[in-house]
């Protein structure tokens, strides 16, 4: 099992969760306002160094009005070894 957050499928994820806040023309504290959480909350998600857990992700879906479903998607195209 892969517990890191440097890998290629994970950051696909993140980008599309970055992307898909970009696309809603919200900052990091915008975004972080949305959901009850500090800005630097957004940013570390966004630069790797923290680690969604799925509660979170969900939120964070919601929020930028994203299907989890098309994000947990890119994290089984690439396969297991990723």
């Amino acid at each position: 099992m892969i517990k890191s957050i440097n890998t290629e499928k994970y950051q696909d994820l993140i980008n599309w969760l970055k992307q898909g806040r970009l696309a809603k023309g919200l900052s990091v504290r915008d975004l972080a306002l949305l959901i009850d959480e500090p800005f630097q909350f957004i940013s570390k998600i966004e630069t790797a160094q923290r680690k969604l857990n799925i509660h979170e992700y969900i939120q964070y879906c919601e929020a930028l009005n994203l299907d989890p479903v098309e994000g947990l998607a890119l994290l089984s195209q690439k396969g297991i070894t990723n």
